[in-house]
């Protein structure tokens, strides 16, 4: 399971180091795309199949499905980890997220996040102040 909060920069070639106890749980390949929340996400090869199979199911004559599938796979870049332990962003990628040089990478249960310090403070602050409400409507799915 991805989990924690990590702060790395990147630099000005795109490279950013994946923290290390992100690696082993995401190989030395896996899939970055545009997320939502104006962050990044990265997903292990076996996850990253698994939402490939839920989108293929989804109903093409809707469009907003195409509109989604097309923004979401369009950016989509394998990633591969390198020595020093880090990843090569596409420009498209980090233009989509902001990132210039302090970024936070989060762990998500079953991927990765990667924000702009900026962007996940913002996130943060506002999810902090609302955090209650957010674990009271969280009831109506079993939590």
């Amino acid at each position: 399971m991805l989990m924690g909060e990590f702060q790395h920069n990147i630099d000005t070639k795109g490279r950013l180091i994946v923290p290390a106890k992100f690696r082993e749980e995401l190989g030395e390949q896996f899939v970055v795309t545009r997320g939502m929340d104006g962050c990044l996400f990265g997903y292990p090869q076996k996850e990253w199949e698994i939402l490939e199979e839920k989108l293929k199911s989804m109903p093409l004559a809707k469009k907003e499905t195409r509109a989604f599938v097309r923004f979401f796979y369009s950016a989509a870049t394998e990633c591969e980890i390198d020595k020093q332990g880090r990843i090569n962003i596409p420009q498209t990628l980090r233009s989509h997220a902001e990132l210039e040089k302090n970024c936070v990478v989060v762990g998500i249960s079953n991927r990765i996040e990667i924000w702009s310090e900026k962007r996940w403070q913002d996130f943060s602050e506002m999810a902090e102040e609302t955090f209650d409400e957010i674990a009271e409507s969280m009831i109506d799915f079993g939590f």
